[in-house]
């Protein structure tokens, strides 16, 4: 059934008027005060430390494909890390000579025109895609049996893994390896000052992270680290951080713990006891359901949705308890864990955890979500094994141009009480890369059910005109939701050219009218004259 006709408007931005009427959906909202504020950086991506268990691989970040979708997504952090990074150690190939290091063509300050020269070619570039498809497998199998191969890497990799992050205009947090121990059990830090000494020699700017998910490394690798110790640790790289010129004042980030289970929260408060001082923001990771057991109508799921709030305030109260106004992030997060679930996690229908997460988290107060990952092994990632983006990166880019930091107040009802299927969250309108006015707001929903919903803006903003932002998969029904392309305003985006991405424009939205929001869809609508107090 087609959800909507085009009525008269300009030649290239048509007006739509919605056919369809289903579930009515009311809202109240508060425009007088910010509720939150995030990070300007609030999304941000990973690239998971197995990219370099072939250092090879990591040639794949000089793709001019790979970059350009890279750059729609700042202001960013980009995290290189995950279960790997506590089995690398850096290996330099020249370990005392500051010559080597001062010719490479990496240097911070020629970075001008090293974008243009470090570039894939393209016969190179499809080989490294084909031989990915193949680690990926051998890195499943890995997985599978929890029995990992220490890796070493060189300056190469993190020359190159510097280059896209700066050629990009991503900041980079680089994961150390918290399981090189002494026999005391406190962490080794000789390797990470080798890998500090020679960031520093080329003026490479970066924060830092120490360890992923210490909750299982007696799992992983058979080494029990406690809260305590673990806190000890930060509070050792602090100390070797502040004997840097550069990395002085750098951000340290942990400790990277895996989402509370069973209650326990005693990692994390001995973490804080001992450790809280060292770190600019607490991180913990979250992920929804199992990727190897989970099905469709999880993702589709209201009570697994909440499940996020559950979590985030276990862990706030025991942040507030100890370490009071502590930032607090997800290090790390998408919809399913063991690498994401095969048929789901890649396809339109992830969106829905992806665009609640984001939505709820930022109510919450979280300033920082982590995705795991642009790229990389399993299946959650923005960007395929091809470099090809999938709905999720759409949604993400989309959610970066149109979502501001400062988030609104807002709540959905139905005749019924409060609706469960038509979730919506407001935020100011991003001011930096919009051309909207001075008070706008930024509406985003998701329509978890089958049947199209019609919202009711309030008064105080219904005479607002604006512009919608439609997404849907490119075929109908529940069949679309495992669809791997997407389509807005019923326009399937793809990328113009290797360096180019489509325009993404909006339809405009009358002002008066009602929202109309598809079955199985989620939009973002921006009412352009609201004049919220908050955002001005």
């Amino acid at each position: 059934m087609n959800c909507f006709t085009a009525r008269q408007g300009s030649a290239d931005r048509p007006v739509y008027r919605w056919k369809s009427v289903g579930t009515s959906v009311n809202l109240n909202v508060d425009l007088s005060r910010v509720l939150k504020k995030v990070n300007e950086r609030f999304l941000s991506v990973a690239i998971d430390a197995s990219l370099v268990a072939e250092e090879k691989f990591m040639y794949l970040l000089t793709s001019p494909k790979l970059r350009t979708l890279a750059k729609a997504l700042t202001p960013a952090f980009l995290r290189f890390g995950g279960t790997r990074q506590d089995f690398m150690t850096f290996n330099p190939t020249f370990l005392h000579s500051n010559e080597n290091h001062k010719n490479s063509v990496f240097d911070a300050g020629k970075n001008d025109d090293i974008c243009e020269r470090l570039e894939l070619p393209p016969l190179l570039e499809k080989r490294l895609k084909q031989e990915w498809t193949l680690q990926e497998i051998l890195l499943d199998k890995e997985d599978l049996q929890r029995k990992y191969r220490s890796v070493k890497f060189t300056e190469c990799a993190v020359d190159l893994l510097y280059s896209f992050t700066n050629c990009s205009g991503l900041d980079l947090i680089f994961g150390l390896n918290e399981l090189l121990r002494t026999s005391g059990n406190s962490w080794d830090s000789s390797n990470a000052r080798t890998l500090l000494q020679y960031c520093e020699s080329k003026q490479y700017s970066m924060s830092w992270e120490l360890g992923n998910e210490p909750n299982s490394y007696e799992k992983k690798a058979g080494i029990r680290v406690d809260g305590y110790q673990l806190g000890q640790d930060f509070v050792q790289l602090r100390k070797i951080l502040q004997e840097s010129k550069l990395y002085h004042n750098t951000g340290l980030y942990g400790p990277d713990i895996s989402q509370p289970r069973d209650h326990r929260r005693d990692l994390l408060e001995g973490f804080l006891e001992s450790g809280a001082e060292a770190i600019d923001a607490c991180t913990w990771h979250h992920y929804y359901v199992n990727g190897r057991d989970t099905s469709l109508e999880d993702f589709l799921d209201p009570e697994v949705l909440n499940t996020l709030a559950l979590k985030t305030h276990e862990v706030m109260e025991t942040i507030e308890l100890i370490s009071p106004g502590k930032k607090v992030w997800l290090g790390e997060t998408s919809s399913a864990y063991g690498g994401g679930a095969k048929g789901l996690s890649d396809t339109f229908v992830a969106g829905f955890m992806w665009l609640d997460k984001l939505g709820l988290g930022a109510k919450l107060g979280l300033d920082v979500l982590i995705r795991q990952v642009l790229i990389g092994s399993g299946t959650y990632h923005l960007v395929d094994e091809n470099l090809d983006p999938l709905p999720d990166y759409w949604l993400s880019v989309l959610y970066k141009r149109l979502v501001g930091p400062e988030v609104l107040s807002i709540e959905a009802f139905s005749i019924l009480g409060k609706t469960k299927r038509v979730r919506v969250y407001l935020h100011c309108t991003n001011k930096k890369s919009t051309s909207y006015k001075s008070g706008a707001v930024t509406l985003f929903a998701l329509n978890l059910s089958k049947g199209p919903a019609r919202i009711s803006v309030p008064v105080t903003i219904s005479n607002s005109t604006g512009e919608a932002f439609v997404l849907q998969s490119e075929q109908p029904g529940e069949e679309g939701l495992y669809s791997k392309s997407v389509k807005l305003n019923g326009e399937v985006l793809k990328m113009v050219d290797e360096r180019t991405l489509p325009s993404l424009q909006g339809t405009l939205l009358p002002a008066g009218e009602h929202l109309r929001l598809p079955g199985y869809s989620f939009a973002f609508y921006v009412l352009s004259e609201a004049q919220a107090l908050a955002c001005r």
